[in-house]
């Protein structure tokens, strides 16, 4: 089974860069809404399902973060290290959107598990471009849903595999309740 509607998750802690994203998917034609958080604190707030975050019909599990790397709080190097030890999230797809363009915070990102590094452009043409391309690839992909989140960790050795670590990890994620 696969979903053909993406849910993007926009983390980035500039409110002139999540209103320029928004206002460049929607002219390059992206109909799906995109979701924000404005730190690495409170992307992960959204990921677990804390708080506001709780309601899985309003914030759905993304199938796709779009993250900067260099906020406040938890940065995006955190946030990727804690999505890597997190099973349920094993088929998030993860984008990193930064301004650097610094060979190590390139290879870091990779190592903690980034699917793509994207320089962010210094234009609005350039990031037009970028959202062009991303929107096309989101509408190509074919995304798995987000794997279940039970309170019973034997329940989710099936969809877990190696990755997971320990009843305590699964326990945990129960926190998370996905509306499927």
């Amino acid at each position: 089974m696969t979903t053909d509607d993406p849910v993007v998750l926009l983390v980035d802690d500039s409110s002139n860069d999540s209103l320029l994203m928004r206002t460049v998917f929607e002219r390059a034609g992206f109909l799906h809404p995109l979701h924000f958080a404005r730190s690495g604190d409170e992307a992960i707030a959204y990921l677990r399902g804390d708080g506001r975050y709780a309601d899985r019909l309003l914030f759905p599990l993304p199938t796709t973060l779009l993250m900067d790397l260099n906020m406040p709080g938890k940065n995006g190097f955190e946030v990727l290290d804690w999505i890597g030890h997190q099973p349920y999230l094993r088929r998030l797809r993860v984008y990193i959107l930064s301004a650097s363009s610094r060979p190590e915070d390139i290879e870091r990102a990779y190592d903690l598990g980034a699917d793509s590094y994207l320089v962010k452009p210094g234009n609005f043409d350039g990031l037009l471009h970028l959202a062009n391309c991303l929107i096309s690839w989101l509408k190509l992909n074919h995304f798995a849903p987000s794997l279940p989140v039970h309170d019973d960790f034997e329940s989710l050795s099936p969809f877990l595999g190696a990755s997971a670590r320990t009843e305590e990890d699964a326990r945990h994620h129960s926190l998370v309740r996905s509306a499927v």
